[in-house]
């Protein structure tokens, strides 16, 4: 349509509410385009040259929307242009004033509702023919409109303000009731505070006195063991001579129970020097001594060492070469942690093989020592961690242990920096897994 006289303002805003109607706008925003166009239409006639209006189904992005146009031949201040029109952008979804090849440009566009109906090309082509057929009203017509309108949209106001009013008073009476609640809960914060407070200060008391016993129970243990290592030597080494073919001959029954006194002093030292590992891992007093361990030396002194335990022909006793050439690490105190769980492996394995491998994991080693021994149930894969522990059931198939030797390989893994981990199945056997940092 070209908007010539001011005639033409009520008519472009019969046509803009006819077909927002016509796509599926709302009555509200069928309002809201209608009052947009002929503001617009207005200020440009104003300018007091001709314009026309164009009506478009915008297919811009995942919505459609209906783009209103106004374009005029002249051209003209764009920014005056868009402040004059500013407020006309809160009625639709976009407006925008733009100096076109021809002329000044004013566009604005409101997206469709979900609910309206698709514009097919059939569809189009009867909202055209409908628009075509559309015959003006006259001013005094379009001022009723515009006054029932204004009064639909008083009556939603009032609606509006009458239900905000009633929000007002539920929200004031949740202040009240969360006010109420409010204090409440901080009281009973207040009474718990005291109370945490109350409880800190026993806890501290009671980690002091538990600090306290851990450095007397290390300090005990390490005294007694090593008062116990005396004369449990002694001990061994009058049995070696009452049982030497130079002293007095024995009857069969002595021979008997002089070897008894002997294996026993033996497992006691055994256990006494444990005790006494244990109780230095426990109070700090090992200091790692760090350099560039050679661990084909390391291996190759294990494998040596140990062989001799690996009395049993089914049982393969492997110790490979390891993939990693050096770490650095103290090399008795790794030493000791793979010559722990190597021997633990030929304890508990009557058949099939024990084997040491060690390979770099990312920056770290790992040391792996798995075996096809009776293995452990998972929920006693930490507890075997514990001092003094022994799977239930378990039989050691070379000498007694003391359930002393995985804890301190624990403590020492430690101490190295790493970790020391256990896999393992109830008769398939288990892996432990020393991962240290390279």
């Amino acid at each position: 349509m070209r908007l010539r006289v001011e005639q033409d303002v009520f008519v472009v805003r019969q046509l803009a509410r006819e077909v927002a109607r016509a796509v599926g706008l709302e009555q509200q925003d069928q309002t809201r385009i209608a009052t947009g166009l002929s503001e617009v239409s207005r200020v440009v006639l104003a300018e007091g040259t001709d314009a026309d209006v164009t009506f478009t189904v915008w297919e811009n992005g995942v919505k459609p929307a209906l783009r209103l146009t106004v374009e005029r031949a002249a051209t003209g201040d764009v920014e005056r242009l868009r402040g004059e029109l500013a407020h006309v952008g809160r009625l639709v979804d976009r407006m925008e004033v733009e100096q076109g090849e021809t002329g000044t440009v004013v566009w604005m566009a409101r997206r469709l509702p979900a609910s309206a109906p698709r514009l097919t090309p059939e569809r189009m082509d009867d909202i055209r023919a409908g628009l075509a057929r559309h015959v003006p009203g006259s001013p005094l017509d379009e001022l009723n409109v515009q006054n029932q309108q204004l009064i639909a949209a008083l009556d939603e106001v009032r609606a509006q303000r009458d239900e905000l009013a009633r929000l007002n008073a539920e929200l004031e009476e949740t202040n009240r009731g969360v006010m109420a609640l409010y204090n409440q809960l901080t009281e009973e914060l207040e009474e718990t505070n005291r109370g945490v407070v109350a409880l800190y200060a026993e806890l501290d008391e009671k980690s002091e006195q538990l600090a306290a016993a851990s450095e007397a129970k290390s300090r005990f243990l390490a005294n007694v063991s090593h008062e116990l290592r005396a004369p449990v030597t002694a001990v061994i080494g009058l049995g070696r001579l009452l049982g030497d073919g130079s002293s007095d001959p024995l009857t069969t029954e002595q021979r008997r129970q002089v070897e008894l006194i002997g294996s026993s002093a033996s497992d006691l030292l055994a256990l006494v020097n444990d005790l006494l590992d244990l109780a230095k891992a426990e109070a700090g007093r090992i200091e790692p001594q760090w350099e560039q361990v050679d661990l084909k030396a390391m291996f190759g002194q294990l494998r040596g060492t140990l062989r001799p335990l690996a009395t049993r022909p089914e049982v393969d006793f492997r110790v490979d070469e390891p993939a990693v050439a050096s770490i650095r690490s103290d090399e008795v105190l790794l030493a000791r942690v793979l010559r722990n769980l190597l021997t633990n492996a030929l304890k508990f394995t009557a058949a099939g093989e024990v084997r040491l491998v060690a390979r770099a994991v990312d920056d770290d080693i790992e040391f792996t020592v798995a075996d096809t021994g009776t293995g452990i149930p998972p929920e006693l894969h930490e507890r075997i961690f514990e001092e003094f522990y022994q799977v239930p059931g378990s039989k050691s198939l070379n000498g007694k242990g003391t359930g002393l030797g995985l804890p301190y390989a624990r403590r020492l893994a430690g101490i190295l920096g790493g970790v020391l981990r256990v896999d393992s199945t109830p008769g398939e056997g288990s892996t432990f897994t020393l991962r240290l940092p390279s």
